[in-house]
């Protein structure tokens, strides 16, 4: 198999080969996340958070709002997977099984705060069970002015705890901020309904590797374990009795030193990106924490895609600025952009836009970047797209006729 049939085949697992076919439903949220298998949470909010972006890129318009009521309806769950992640609401059993041996560092760190504060967080929980739901902000804070994750003022970081450890889990979000309450109310309301899984250790392991490989489309043993966080690591030997048994596929591709493997369920899809039917034509703005990307290796190795999430990083060591948006066109990474969202004044503020080294600037890919970033802005409610910079500069002068031609300019 050659790179570019490989491509075809993750983005088509991923559901980014083709634009979505039809006019977005509320229902298609949720087989969203089912493909994916997990939906990172992120709170940045330059543009739109990270997990809305991300399921705009795959089905276009879509109500924003589908993703709070399908959470609501608890069609979906919140947890520990990747990092924090809304998950379907049948895999959660597995979830909480694994989380019950300890395997995130995230449980880890919750379990040494339950120790060391164990009569305020015991005090917090039971007064959530008899007085109802809470939110962090429901807790005044004795600094004010302190910000940001690492300055939590202590009442939020036991509530994350116990959402960590399980005890809490979040029903509903109100503008973005967790409410929680008790994971046995939560469960209770679960779409399918919650059955904990009998599953033991080996065989939640094994499952997990399986939903990795089918999300990924095809992948490297070494890609595997980043998905759920697996520890340890995934080797081809880990692999080999899987093959074996017809649950994945074994698949050599051009230019990788390691085999890649393809689920059995993936086989139809194997079968047309082999014979040429697969073709990539969507274009599309993605998250900095789409499950495309956030694996630095892969994006590179999958891409020849080098990228860095640089919002974390400081100002003066940044390379393409804080919140950059990967640009796939046609089964490839071709460039980035930093953008910020000015809803108040309804303008899409492109800061910088980069092009990857090599890629031919043609008129199509003019045409086809700029009515994904003009229909992104849209969305975003703010339709006037602004470009400050762009590399090379005669990309960017393309754009802007696009957008002065179609009416999204500032």
């Amino acid at each position: 198999m050659g790179l570019a049939q490989a491509r075809r085949l993750h983005l088509a697992a991923q559901g980014l080969l083709r634009p979505f076919g039809r006019r977005p439903r509320p229902a298609d949220v949720v087989d969203a996340i089912e493909r994916m298998r997990l939906l990172q949470i992120d709170s940045i909010h330059v543009v739109a958070r990270s997990p809305y972006l991300v399921l705009h890129a795959r089905l276009g318009a879509y109500e924003s709002d589908w993703l709070d009521k399908a959470l609501v309806q608890g069609r979906i769950a919140e947890c520990w997977a990747h990092e924090a992640c809304f998950v379907p609401a049948a895999d959660l059993p597995l979830h909480r099984a694994w989380r019950e041996r300890g395997a995130h560092w995230a449980h880890r760190h919750a379990a040494r705060m339950h120790r060391d504060h164990r009569p305020q967080m015991d005090g917090m929980l039971e007064r959530i069970r008899s007085q109802g739901p809470v939110r962090a902000a429901d807790f005044p804070r004795a600094d004010r002015g302190v910000s940001g994750w690492w300055e939590w003022k202590p009442e939020k970081r036991w509530l994350e705890a116990w959402f960590a450890l399980g005890e809490l889990m979040v029903p509903r979000r109100e503008r973005f901020q967790r409410v929680y309450d008790l994971a046995e109310r939560v469960l209770a309301r679960l779409d399918p309904p919650f059955v904990p899984s009998t599953l033991d250790s080996a065989a939640l392991r094994q499952r997990f590797i399986l939903d990795s490989v089918r999300a990924l489309g095809i992948t490297q043993a070494r890609w595997i374990a980043d998905y759920y966080r697996l520890k340890p690591s995934v080797d081809d030997a880990e692999l080999a009795p899987l093959v074996a048994a017809g649950e994945l596929i074994a698949m050599p591709v051009q230019g990788w030193d390691a085999p890649g493997y393809v689920h059995h369920g993936h086989a139809p899809l194997l079968d047309k990106v082999r014979a040429g039917r697969l073709p990539a034509t969507h274009t599309a703005l993605l998250s900095p924490f789409d499950p495309l990307v956030w694996d630095r290796a892969r994006a590179q190795a999958m891409f020849d895609f080098e990228y860095a999430i640089e919002c974390y990083t400081p100002a003066p060591k940044r390379r393409y600025g804080y919140y950059v948006l990967p640009i796939l066109h046609r089964g490839s990474l071709v460039g980035r952009l930093d953008a910020k969202a000015h809803r108040g004044e309804g303008v899409f503020e492109i800061k910088a836009l980069f092009l990857e080294p090599g890629q031919d600037a043609t008129p199509r890919l003019a045409a086809e970047v700029g009515d994904a970033i003009a229909r992104t802005a849209s969305w975003h409610g703010t339709p006037r797209v602004r470009l400050e910079r762009s590399e090379p500069a005669a990309f960017g002068r393309a754009l802007r006729a696009r957008w002065k031609a179609t009416g999204a300019g500032d």
